[in-house]
């Protein structure tokens, strides 16, 4: 198969007269994961729906390793699994009776056990998944996900009620799939596993691509690279502030000083020696490089919507 397992061109979808996917072109590879960020509302889930197929698009073209996911649902199926917000499982059903359901639809499965045991399901594997926690359900819904084997797996918020051993064995997973060749694609509001986990992001915000590249790249591609928190021993004086602020963008809170922007040496060590020359002394000092977060809201605002 190709190493491109999803493209997604020139994609649109509507409510009435509201567009909610408008105009995305997208690519997923074998062996890496794509991490897909936004704010509520911005168009993430409605995109992944339509590329596995539940929703037709108004216009444009999905394929799965070449496969249309709506005519030709039962090949891309076959190929892809899938892991949405809202589970999609029967409720009245036992995890293990939902997976070995699951198993018989495909070809060549893994085995139950295969991924209950690694989950941690068999701690919960009598109660009916209606009477399971919403991080239980997640472990589930992530076993349904991947029981066929996909080459290509979609995992809307994987790790939405997670403890944190849970979630570390969910990102071992991530990880190891990408490691296997598989092709994932991730949407998640944590920035910081967005961070961690993605080869590449894409940022989308009403319906559209407003940002996309690697996280490195995401975070070098903004001026404001670097923040320096400086705690004083004494609240800063206007004079103060002002000298920093001919030397780069700085601000006051009490005691504490943040100098913010693409922080040269020279402009550090200057910091440091207006903050000497002012008589007041450095309790800490914190060096901060820009995070995806940090590109995130510079991107998409921080007001909620």
């Amino acid at each position: 198969m190709s190493s491109s397992a999803l493209t997604i061109r020139g994609l649109h979808y509507s409510y009435g007269a509201h567009h909610v996917v408008d105009g995305i072109d997208l690519d997923a590879h074998a062996g890496s994961i794509l991490g897909v960020l936004g704010p509520n509302g911005a168009g993430k889930s409605t995109t992944i729906s339509l590329a596995v197929g539940t929703r037709r698009p108004d216009a444009g073209t999905v394929r799965i390793f070449g496969h249309d996911p709506v005519t030709e649902h039962a090949t891309a199926s076959q190929l892809a699994g899938v892991m949405l917000q809202d589970g999609g499982l029967p409720m009245s059903a036992k995890p293990l009776q939902v997976l070995g359901h699951l198993s018989s639809l495909y070809s060549d499965p893994l085995s139950v056990e295969e991924l209950a045991g690694p989950l941690g399901l068999h701690e919960f594997s009598g109660r009916a998944m209606r009477r399971l926690s919403g991080g239980q359900k997640q472990r589930v819904a992530l076993a349904a996900a991947l029981i066929g084997r996909p080459s290509l797996v979609f995992l809307d918020e994987p790790c939405a009620g997670l403890d944190p051993q849970a979630r570390e064995v969910v990102h071992s997973f991530i990880r190891d799939l990408a490691d296997r060749g598989v092709a994932v694609v991730l949407t998640t509001h944590d920035l910081a596993e967005a961070e961690e986990l993605s080869d590449e992001v894409v940022v989308i915000d009403r319906g559209r691509i407003i940002a996309q590249g690697a996280p490195e790249d995401l975070r070098n591609a903004s001026d404001d690279s670097r923040r320096l928190d400086i705690r004083l021993d004494r609240p800063a004086v206007p004079d103060l502030l002002r000298r920093l602020c001919d030397i780069a963008p700085a601000s006051a809170q009490a005691a504490t000083i943040t100098v913010e922007g693409a922080l040269s040496a020279a402009q550090i060590a200057a910091v440091c020696t207006a903050i000497a020359e002012a008589g007041a002394q450095i309790a800490d000092l914190d060096m901060h490089a820009q995070s995806l977060a940090d590109v995130f809201f510079e991107l998409t605002g921080r007001p909620l919507r």
